[in-house]
């Protein structure tokens, strides 16, 4: 690993590549600093850390929603925009199915569709996000109509300078822009969060409570490395389904039987955040109205309490399987297998290929759900019988993008070591 590392280091391409990321991710965090202007950040950051839902918002955002920053909504409002094109050109909309076949200029309608509608929500959301905070803790010097346009145009336009910069980390940089700004966001809260937990964990008077502090500080990073482990497991994990060959020409030293991957986890990150969204968006919806019912709504749902995380975690489930159906299509793949001249031994090609890839994709989404389920309601669950605020709480989304993002990254940075290595050779 560090020779693989050293060599990335050697080469003045990925070299160049690294440090333009790593200056795009300064600017990124410089903005992320800076509140809005007329905003009383200190009021909103001591509301934030008591709101699990808004801790969430606030974990992605890297923790610039507490401060209320030009890059408060991070890059979420686009995400949110990516995944409601990409439901909507399943079937759904005709002329958004016909874009999604039509090969690189439909890629690039699209593409440029996904970018209005994320304006469009950034605003809404943005909108929404200081209407609420001012009417509930009196965060704006200006609370009139033109205050909050102001304070939301700022904050859409820096989430739109935002994906900018994660297409430019994408084209110029190592790794998926966007992807890299949700790492570097959640990574750089990561040491704060650490020092918090030993704070309150060591905060006892006597030397001997000091002690037990520090073995706990050690049992808490020790459970901290289990779960990364365990989310790195569960994110490689396959189920490998034999696939045979009936073309000769596709034999390969006599041995004609290859093997279809599927994930177990094929949903990744994706249903935690919708099921974040879905218990949000009614409880912002209501804010407008109706604060005494909003106040009530906040109670039942927030993930802090029983009721709410037992939501949070069917919502989670139920999600998977949605969005792993909408990832894994049994017909196309079946289809795919007997254009290729290729089938599963056992299984006759076609219905009853579809049939048994259906089944096989709905059991190992079961172990997939509930893997998204533990590790999203792990830092909730934990704080319930500890003293540890839920912000410090162990698992969750944040490690789940972190773990997969830097495996990505590393994957893509050999990749490309890789290929330079064979222009040398055949140079």
């Amino acid at each position: 690993m560090m020779h693989t590392f050293a060599s990335m280091f050697r080469n003045k391409e990925i070299r160049k590549k690294i440090f333009f990321t790593l200056a795009m991710l300064l600017i990124y965090r410089i903005g992320a600093s800076i509140p809005v202007p007329g905003v009383d950040a200190a009021a909103l950051a001591a509301q934030i850390s008591d709101n699990s839902l808004l801790s969430m918002m606030n974990l992605l955002g890297g923790g610039a929603l507490e401060r209320l920053s030009v890059f408060a909504m991070g890059v979420g409002p686009y995400i949110t925009a990516s995944i409601i094109i990409q439901l909507l050109s399943m079937d759904v909309i005709p002329a958004l199915t016909e874009l999604t076949k039509s090969g690189q200029t439909g890629r690039m309608k699209i593409e440029k569709i996904t970018r209005y509608l994320g304006v469009v929500l950034a605003f809404v959301q943005a909108f929404s996000l200081v209407y609420g905070f001012d009417k509930q803790y009196q965060i704006l010097e200006n609370a009139q109509l033109s205050g909050y346009l102001f304070t939301a145009t700022i904050m859409c336009a820096g989430t739109m300078f935002l994906i900018w910069i994660g297409d430019k980390i994408s084209v110029n940089g190592i790794g998926n822009g966007l992807s890299i700004i949700i790492f570097a966001g959640i990574v750089s809260n990561m040491p704060a969060s650490f020092v918090q937990v030993y704070s309150i964990l060591t905060g006892g008077a006597s030397q001997g409570e000091v002690f037990n502090g520090v073995l706990l500080f050690v049992l808490y990073c020790l459970l901290y490395l289990a779960i990364i482990v365990f989310v790195i497991i569960m994110e490689t994990a396959v189920r490998k389904i034999p696939i045979q060959y009936t073309n000769s020409s596709n034999i390969r030293g006599g041995s004609d039987i290859t093997y279809l991957p599927l994930k177990i986890n094929s949903a990744s990150v994706i249903p935690v955040i919708f099921a974040g969204s879905v218990m949000t968006a009614p409880q912002i919806i209501i804010s407008f109205f109706n604060h005494d019912l909003y106040t009530k709504l906040n109670n039942v749902l927030s993930l802090n309490k029983p009721v709410g995380l037992c939501l949070y975690a069917v919502l989670t489930v139920l999600f998977t399987f949605f969005y792993t159906d909408l990832q894994v299509d049994p017909e196309k793949v079946a289809e795919n297998l007997g254009k290729s001249g290729a089938y599963i031994p056992g299984i006759r090609p076609g219905n009853e290929t579809k049939r048994y890839l259906h089944k096989v994709v709905n059991r190992i989404t079961v172990l997939g759900a509930l893997f998204l389920m533990i590790v999203a309601v792990i830092p909730y669950l934990l704080p319930m019988f500890t003293s540890l605020p839920a912000s410090t709480g162990i698992g969750g989304t944040g490690i789940i993008i972190v773990v997969g993002v830097a495996m990505e990254t590393v994957a893509q940075l050999k990749g490309q070591l890789t290929q330079k290595q064979y222009r040398g050779f055949i140079k």
